[in-house]
């Protein structure tokens, strides 16, 4: 995978960052994965709640990585199943401190996976996000709490840019291979009214 091609100038991790299908079934060294937690850690919250969780899954604790991969929606447990590491990501959606609903939750759940990921690609490893996770499964394998939430499943792994020699992999690959598009800055940035692109100087 080449680097984003981004249309102005980003830190390099952000440049780096991409969501492979496929990866080296290897595993995480703690000391890497323990650095991505703390990115985590660090991003910003509403009134610093911190509302989100990670459950951890490490691809050499095969019992507890295969109990994680059962939980995953059937079309990403093939790809996934290779990752060093899986996750599912929990918020908590009221605010600790009053006990009132926090709009805001995911909103910093995301900017809390987005560090992780970031870190990740820091790192030479990547993350892979989604959306695809049996969340009933989940709240019972797990015992999440009432007042808690499953919303994602991440694969946190080394990137496989090998070769593929079956058909899957062959299949994945040209996924990984594909186009990376993003909406320009005009389609999404906007001042004075809605729809209105911003302008700027440079």
């Amino acid at each position: 995978m080449t680097v984003n091609p981004t249309n102005h100038e980003v830190i390099d991790a952000i440049a780096n960052r991409w969501s492979p299908y496929r990866f080296e079934t290897k595993a995480v060294e703690d000391k890497k994965l323990v650095r991505c937690l703390e990115a985590a850690r660090w991003a910003a919250s509403s009134f610093n709640d911190q509302p989100w969780s990670w459950i951890i899954a490490k691809r050499q604790d095969t019992a507890s990585f295969d109990r994680m991969l059962g939980c995953l929606l059937e079309a990403n447990q093939p790809w996934a199943a290779k990752a060093g590491v899986l996750m599912i990501s929990v918020i908590r959606p009221t605010f600790q401190y009053n006990g009132q609903p926090n709009r805001v939750a995911l909103h910093d759940l995301g900017q809390a996976a987005a560090h992780l990921a970031l870190q990740a690609a820091e790192l030479g490893l990547q993350v892979h996000q989604m959306a695809g996770l049996n969340l009933t499964a989940a709240r019972l394998l797990y015992g999440i709490p009432e007042g808690h939430q499953p919303e994602t499943a991440i694969a946190l792994g080394y990137p496989d840019t090998s070769e593929p020699n079956d058909d899957l992999g062959r299949k994945l690959n040209q996924r990984d291979q594909g186009e990376r598009k993003r909406l320009g800055i005009h389609e999404q940035v906007f001042s004075g009214t809605w729809g209105n692109p911003a302008k700027f100087d440079g």
